[in-house]
């Protein structure tokens, strides 16, 4: 059985796609324009990073919005340090609604569509595959060898059978011969796009043939800005990988925040003590080992049931997958209970901080949104506070929420304070800031990232992963050192 090879440098390849191992030496063809079709959270910040590379960009939206603010070289979607970099490649980039225009005019074309999960799990080709037509409808005509690469992420067995039957039916032409296809998806975590495109881990690459391969890494070569390691292979294990990274990644979340739970009850237990010896283990590595709350956005959760739905489609075990699944959904309830052990009276409890992670205004199967919503939904009135949270959508996704409008008017209405979400700007707040006028307030820190709170007189701070500390009395007349 043949395995793909991996190597350090950009430069050099080796290719796993079939046969015995061969090396090829890149810049056989120099791309130098690229075409970008969907301008979402991932499109748009590679078109910048592109652009901003040298690389002229033809960029498509069916969203008219989206391509305006482009071509006036501002950000459609939030992303820190984005505004900033269209700006800088600005005469590198436009944007249009007509696809099959721009991969005329381009030498490689990445789609990055939506791929919504379906019921089962599994990811849907509902707008990827219109969008490979209309990338067949413009190879028809064109003379040149062209470089399609999908970059959204998709189901094993997709990219080498319905994503390359459309571009062949509607191009005419022949996959491997007349046109390359790869399977590229990035590893990227949004509010860190633009330094996680530049400075990858690695890179993965399903490829239908070395010239495809070659291209594409030809083309990281000239973006990237580290030397990554280059994973090269057929189709199915680019997208078989795909899934595994982040269903690996899950597991060790949730392994952590198991961890987390179990110190709670126990003295003197401290969860970042054990992980960080963990972490020193070269078998296990501190990466993804902060026992805290549930993992959420729009990657790691569906990622993990789609591996698990594939494993079921073909009658393999996905038992693990679904364990952490289930872990991390009961999570919410599990802090919910702490939470309201810590809670008397009718004031409200205080969430701050919705989205999934600091940096960006996603707040897809948040921790933060749904703690309010477990909490709203059993009776217990909440009120929100997000620095980029949409308010309208969170009022009305759940019972009994509340959305503050800043910070002091979020910890001004409870006297019991949840940190879901450690934006800087929370744990940026001196010490009085925190403090009630009148009474004590408990702040219960799912992070550990308030540690100047601890011991404040008028503050009662608990910290997620810590047991109670034991108190161990002196004897009367003993001498204590």
């Amino acid at each position: 059985m043949h395995l793909p090879q991996i190597t350090r440098s950009p430069f050099c390849i080796s290719n796993g796609y079939t046969g015995s191992p061969r090396t090829y030496i890149l810049g056989r063809r120099t791309v130098k324009s690229v075409s970008i079709i969907g301008l979402g959270k991932l499109g748009s910040p590679m078109a910048a990073c592109f652009a901003a590379q040298g690389f002229q960009v033809h960029a498509v939206d069916l969203d008219a919005t989206k391509v305006d603010a482009i071509n006036r070289a501002e950000a459609p979607v939030h992303e820190p340090g984005l505004a900033q970099l269209i700006r800088e490649g600005a005469a590198n980039l436009k944007a249009s609604q007509d696809c099959e225009a721009a991969v005329r005019e381009s030498d490689a074309t990445f789609i990055i569509v939506a791929t919504p999960s379906e019921a089962n799990g599994g990811f849907s080709l509902k707008y990827a595959l219109p969008t490979c037509e209309s990338i067949g409808k413009a190879l028809r005509n064109k003379s040149t060898y062209h470089l399609v690469v999908m970059t959204s992420t998709v189901m094993p067995g997709s990219t080498g059978t319905e994503i390359k039957t459309a571009l062949e039916r509607a191009s005419g032409k022949r996959c491997g011969t007349d046109f390359g296809l790869c399977y590229s998806p990035e590893f990227i975590a949004l509010g860190t796009v633009i330094r996680d495109f530049y400075y990858p881990d690695f890179l993965l690459i399903g490829e239908v043939d070395s010239r495809a391969g070659e291209t594409l890494a030809e083309i990281y070569s000239r973006v990237c800005k580290n030397s990554p390691g280059v994973a090269r292979m057929n189709f199915i294990n680019a997208e078989i990988t795909k899934l595994a990274v982040n269903t690996y990644i899950t597991t060790k979340i949730s392994y952590a925040n198991m961890l987390a739970r179990l110190c709670e009850k126990l003295p003197d237990a401290d969860v970042n003590v054990v992980t960080d010896a963990l972490g020193l283990d070269t078998r296990i590595g501190a990466k993804y080992l902060k026992g805290a709350v549930s993992y959420g956005g729009p990657c790691f959760p569906r990622d993990n049931r789609a591996l698990a739905a594939l494993a079921a489609s073909v009658g393999a075990s996905s038992g693990l997958a679904e364990a952490t699944d289930r872990f991390n959904r009961a999570q919410i309830k599990s802090v919910a209970e702490i939470i309201k052990s810590h809670h008397t009276g009718n004031d409200p409890i205080a969430i701050l901080g919705l989205t999934y992670k600091p940096n960006t205004d996603v707040v897809e199967e948040a921790f933060g949104l749904l703690l309010a919503q477990e909490l709203g939904n059993s009776g217990v009135a909440v009120t929100v506070f997000d620095p980029s949270a949409n308010p309208e959508r969170v009022v009305a996704s759940g019972k009994n929420i509340s959305f503050a409008k800043s910070v002091a008017d979020c910890l001004a209405r409870s006297s019991v304070v949840v940190l879901a979400t450690p934006w800087q700007e929370f744990k940026d707040l001196a010490k009085e800031q925190w403090l009630r006028p009148n009474g004590t307030r408990t702040v219960i820190d799912c992070w550990r990232a308030l540690g100047h709170l601890q011991n404040v007189d008028g503050i009662d701070y608990v910290r997620l992963g810590f047991g109670t500390p034991s108190v161990k009395p002196i004897a009367a007349g003993s001498n204590a050192d």
